[in-house]
């Protein structure tokens, strides 16, 4: 853990691994809720960083957490959606030859694969979702597409994700949701926030 003044209210929190800020951003939040964490007004995970901003003293707050033991995050941890997918997308043939499986059984595979949401970014609603297993990273598409249709599920590296709106992305298309990613008249806007477990289930399944 590494931590980093970058402004009169900011503090920058550099670790090592996306469980790493999974973990301190949970127990940030649960110090933030029971008090003892002072006052700040966003905390912000990225891969590999949490920003807190609008911190008093940041010098200090950060050598108080470069002293804690942050316990890791249990699977069990957290608040959680679930969302139906239908498996259609136009990749879902070269994932599952990357995979060493057939088509038909991606469902399984992704379903049985506890997603979290690690942070926020390239467009209102999007998620970057961690949790598959190394042998299931894939690679982005060598050309990128110039529309991605919304609700489109899709895999690249690491991670996962659920493109909230139409634009363009590089990303693998496996499948497609009716579910709405974001909406400005709920609270919170985002079905996907950082912290959040993510279910996929095959749509008209159990």
């Amino acid at each position: 853990m590494r931590t980093l003044v970058v402004g009169s209210q900011a503090l920058l929190i550099e670790l090592n691994s996306a469980d790493e800020v999974a973990a301190l951003h949970a127990e940030l939040l649960r110090r933030r809720d029971a008090g003892s964490l002072g006052p700040v007004r966003d905390l912000v995970p990225a891969a590999r960083t949490v920003l807190l901003d609008g911190v008093r003293d940041p010098a200090a707050l950060g050598a108080r957490i470069a002293r804690w033991e942050v316990p890791p995050l249990t699977s069990e941890e957290g608040p959680s959606v679930t969302v139906p997918v239908r498996y259609d997308g136009p990749d879902l043939p070269e994932v599952a030859r990357l995979w060493g499986v057939d088509p038909a059984g991606v469902p399984g595979i992704v379903g049985a694969t506890p997603f979290r949401v690690a942070f926020c970014g390239f467009a209102p609603g999007f998620g970057y979702l961690t949790g598959l297993p190394e042998r299931l990273h894939v690679p982005r598409r060598d050309t990128p597409r110039t529309s991605v249709p919304a609700g489109s599920l899709a895999l690249a590296g690491e991670y996962a994700g659920v493109y909230p709106r139409s634009s363009p992305g590089g990303w693998q298309l496996i499948g497609s949701t009716d579910a709405v990613l974001w909406d400005p008249a709920r609270e919170p806007a985002a079905l996907f926030t950082p912290g959040v477990r993510v279910r996929f289930t095959e749509a008209g399944r159990d």
